[in-house]
């Protein structure tokens, strides 16, 4: 990366009405940068932006709406001359085993966790290609490095996005701008309460081993070991980072949870390794 912009830095936060992305924008503030505090209820924001006269924007902002998303840039440049920082923050979750996802509900998910932020981050673009500066922060979640029964849907949502941002990012590092996906683990946040949605449909057969999971995540709400404050703190800190990383798990559980994952992954890579190699041409002798 080359050298980064002067501080104070311009921010615009999709979420802002609870969890990170409150705590996010308060970070910001309070550091003395600019934030364009965003939700699709403006009302849910205003006391921030009370606290906060002068740095902090209200914006209504439903990132399923392109007119708002337009509307909502061109306010901040307005207000503040520019835009440095994106978070995508804006999200919910989905419960559900695979047969029992409503076609509807998944599509509603899509459109808010993969194509909110892919038309958000879009929006941006110009701007920070221009000034050639920008930090693009996604908050996705441990779910978006492994997938478990009950959250596929949710999942699959956040692997979308994963995928987008990693080549978004190889992109976008030649212009000095950088992409980083945050994977939180159990934070305590309205994720798996007010910020989750689950499905109608119940078929029995998966009542043992998917709902029980379903059940338990409920049952976590308010009891997760993740703080959302110290959280804000290291996610806030990217922004300032020279070279920040292209992903960056958050939380114990995560972090332990993936290093089994990769140990397994790798297992499998190695028993497979002659299968794996035997399906190209052979390679004849020179």
């Amino acid at each position: 990366m080359k050298k980064i912009k002067k501080t104070p830095y311009i921010w615009l936060i999709s979420g802002c009405s609870s969890g990170f992305g409150r705590e996010i924008a308060l970070q910001a503030l309070s550091a003395g940068d600019f934030v364009g505090v965003s939700s699709r209820n403006i009302k849910d924001v205003k006391d921030i932006c009370k606290k906060f006269p002068k740095k902090a924007l209200p914006l209504k902002l439903d990132v399923t709406n392109k007119d708002e998303i337009n509307e909502s840039i061109k306010k901040i440049k307005e207000a503040f001359g520019g835009l440095d920082v994106l978070v995508n923050n804006a999200g919910y979750g989905y419960l559900a085993a695979i047969e029992e996802g409503e076609d509807e509900e998944v599509r509603n998910l899509f459109e808010t966790n993969f194509f909110g932020a892919l038309d958000l981050t879009k929006a941006v673009l110009p701007g920070m290609r221009a000034q050639k500066f920008g930090r693009i922060i996604n908050n996705s979640s441990q779910a978006g490095i492994m997938a478990n029964p009950g959250t596929g849907y949710y999942s699959s949502s956040k692997y979308a996005l994963e995928g987008l941002m990693e080549a978004l990012d190889k992109e976008l590092r030649p212009l000095n701008i950088a992409v980083t996906s945050v994977q939180p683990g159990a934070f305590r946040t309205d994720w798996s309460g007010r910020s989750m949605k689950r499905t109608k449909i119940e078929i029995d057969d998966y009542n043992d081993h998917v709902k029980e999971r379903i059940n338990m995540i409920a049952q976590i709400d308010g009891k997760q070991p993740g703080d959302p404050v110290r959280a804000a703190k290291i996610i806030f800190e990217l922004s300032r980072n020279p070279n920040p990383p292209d992903k960056l798990l958050l939380g114990a559980g995560v972090l332990n949870t993936y290093k089994e994952k990769l140990e397994v992954l790798r297992k499998q890579i190695d028993d497979h390794e002659k299968i794996t190699l035997s399906a190209d041409f052979p390679q004849r002798n020179s």
